[in-house]
């Protein structure tokens, strides 16, 4: 997508074309300063993921804890979904001493990973077994840090390069995303299981204790990474007279903003954005359940889908990134969304082999990456799609939108399987996909250039 104000020749809903880049610019991005810095920052946005979703279920289940309790705490994750809801605030409003040494979005940005780091030291200083209120407590704390985090990272990640290199910062930014959740999930339960004493069959607080507390050292590099990184260019902002006039610049504006550029085509964008992920998301609910009746080991799924795994989806992020620099975003959003729905098909033959551990890694690889280029396409046409004057809080919309949806649908999804089976889930879950690919279709003709 260009990033120039469309010429008079063309009609406003279409962008100045840009020229091809080479390869060699295509790769050299990738070593760039910018990039290398999100690499890092995308560890610090990764890691408190699974530590409130997959391995702390891991953690209470050990201590004893009922799956339904452990099914209504990951209602922690709400707070990704509604980040949209302070997201003004990140984007405008000053931390006292903190803006004023490290500007608006470093200042939130150490802020939000002070926060996740004194949480995680919290769950780390309290057995679940003993007193579960205090752990639910502090992975809501993490949870409110880690989508504190992202509006600020977001934000920060957009305004620190131009439109064409924004699907290379996303595809860096995934990579230490995913690096993050390998080291959150099987580098947590490595540590814990190293840390136990005596009897290891036996629950030993003393053993997560050590894993959540390395986890919480862990957010030091991104940390570091922050203070060690320049503020982007700040956007000059005229300071409210009242409570109403700083409301409206805040959190009506922005929103103002988009359906004021985009018209008629905002119905048609938001649209996209609430199903885009929608094949991945509802399918990705059942896939645990569907290896364990598959009768594949926890060692086998730990080697396959959580590392080899993250790996193929690093290398579909870079894939996506390259391939997005070099023949623009809507068409690789495009080849994602076909991929993505494509791939669910192969979990329903994944279905008729059994135990066949090698059609497993077949499948994860295909899955993987597919996922990893959508994911880089996708996270490359929102960061087009914003004002940067507003891009914390545009962005939290667009990234929130993307959730809500294919997380309701997700919650039908065991009682589908258990009606249905599993092929016929995720035959379904693939042609949840089509109204997508007819999605991107309509937007790619009607694209309008991010104003700067």
């Amino acid at each position: 997508m260009s990033d120039k104000t469309p010429s008079a020749e063309l009609p406003p809903s279409l962008p100045a074309p840009a020229p091809k880049a080479s390869w060699r610019d295509v790769w050299h991005v990738y070593a760039e300063a910018a990039t290398l810095r999100m690499l890092f920052l995308g560890f610090s946005a990764g890691l408190p993921l699974l530590l409130v979703f997959g391995t702390l279920s891991f953690w209470l289940r050990e201590a004893g804890i009922d799956r339904t309790t452990i099914g209504y705490l990951s209602w922690v994750g709400l707070a990704y979904g509604f980040k949209w809801v302070w997201a003004p605030l990140v984007d405008r409003l000053p931390i006292p001493l903190l803006t004023r040494l490290l500007g608006r979005r470093r200042s939130w940005l150490l802020l939000s990973q002070l926060v996740i780091m004194a949480a995680l030291v919290g769950m780390a200083m309290t057995d679940p077994k003993l007193a579960l209120q205090p752990v639910v407590w502090c992975a809501l704390a993490v949870a409110f840090g880690s989508a504190t985090q992202d509006i600020a990272l977001d934000a920060f990640r957009i305004e620190s390069a131009d439109t064409p290199r924004q699907a290379a910062l996303a595809a860096a930014y995934q990579t230490g995303y995913r690096i993050a959740m390998i080291w959150a999930g099987a580098g947590a339960l490595w540590i814990a299981a190293r840390a136990e004493v005596g009897d290891a069959a036996s629950y030993q607080h003393g053993a997560w204790q050590v894993a959540y507390l390395a986890m919480a050292a862990s957010m030091l590099l991104g940390m570091a990474t922050v203070l060690l990184s320049p503020e982007p260019a700040a956007r000059a902002m005229a300071p409210s007279r009242n409570a109403a006039e700083w409301l409206k610049t805040a959190l009506v504006d922005p929103f103002a903003d988009f359906l004021h550029r985009y018209g008629k085509q905002a119905l048609l964008i938001l649209a996209l954005i609430a199903v885009y992920r929608i094949s991945d998301v509802v399918m990705g609910i059942m896939a645990n359940p569907f290896y364990v009746d598959m009768g594949y080991t926890k060692d086998e799924v730990a080697a396959v889908t959580k590392i080899y795994g993250v790996i193929m989806t690093l290398v579909g992020a870079f894939v996506g990134g390259a391939l997005a620099m070099r023949f623009g975003v809507m068409r690789v959003l495009m080849l994602g969304a076909v991929l993505s729905a494509g791939s669910n098909l192969l979990f329903a033959w994944l279905g008729t082999r059994g135990h066949d551990v090698n059609a497993l890694i077949f499948v994860i690889s295909a899955d993987n990456l597919s996922s990893g280029i959508a994911s880089a396409a996708f996270i490359a046409y929102l960061s087009s799609l914003t004002n940067v004057n507003y891009s914390a809080t545009q962005y939290a919309l667009f990234s929130s939108m993307m959730l809500l949806l294919p997380k309701f649908l997700a919650g039908y999804s065991g009682k589908y399987v258990d009606a249905f089976g599993y092929t016929h889930f995720f035959t379904a879950t693939a042609l949840l996909g089509l109204p997508v690919l007819v999605l991107v279709a309509l937007a790619s003709r009607t694209q309008t250039p991010r104003p700067q």
